[in-house]
């Protein structure tokens, strides 16, 4: 199922509240206060780092829906190869059965014409199996490779899809941070953030694995 879109809506809210109260902070004590000051130093820095998390989690969002659609699409791709794939194996057959039938009758023949004509017929069914053979091949192996790239977009999808996990629960500790001003909690999404940072690189396949 596609991921459900970032409430970029919500995210905006958080940091329009965020902002709200970093002003709230800059009016309510004497700039010359040093308490009052660097809690308004740090809200600000807040504000930034939620406002860089909001971005990099609407990016992953898009880029996991994106893997999806094309892991979803080679994957159409891989089945319809299979089908044309069995449907030349099944022509195949149908070629085998004739040819073994004219093989037979040129044993039981003695006549030179008819035998001709049978060794021609057999001869064609041959050429044809070789080529309906290598047809079924080379579909099967087209089923194959597009099943494989599938299975990587849908790998790419799963790491997106994380990171944007990740990336909300940094930005709902950095709105409690803002709500409660306790700094130890804007540190905590900071370091939730760095995890969302991390699957979301892996996602675009930079850092390997």
């Amino acid at each position: 199922m596609p991921e459900e879109p970032l409430e970029t809506g919500e995210l905006h809210s958080q940091l329009e509240e965020t902002r709200e109260h970093h002003e709230h902070a800059q009016h309510a004590h004497d700039p010359k206060h040093g308490a009052g000051h660097e809690r308004a130093g740090w809200t600000l820095q807040l504000s930034l780092s939620t406002a860089l998390i909001a971005v990099l989690a609407a990016i992953s969002s898009l880029q996991s829906g994106a893997n999806e659609s094309a892991a979803l699409l080679e994957k159409n791709e891989a089945i319809l190869a299979q089908a044309k794939a069995t449907d030349q194996w099944s022509y195949f057959q149908a070629k085998g059965t004739k040819l073994a039938i004219y093989e037979a009758q040129s044993e039981t023949t003695e006549k030179p014409e008819v035998l001709a004509r049978l060794k021609a017929r057999v001869d064609r069914y041959k050429g044809e199996q070789d080529e309906i053979h290598a047809e079924a091949t080379k579909l099967e192996a087209e089923s194959e490779e597009h099943g494989k790239v599938g299975e990587e977009f849908l790998h790419h999808h799963h790491r997106f899809a994380l990171s944007v996990t990740v990336f909300q629960v940094s930005i709902a500790l950095a709105a409690i941070a803002a709500l409660t001003k306790r700094k130890p909690l804007w540190f905590g999404s900071l370091a939730v953030g760095a995890a969302g940072v991390f699957y979301f690189l892996k996602g675009f396949g930079l850092l390997g694995g």
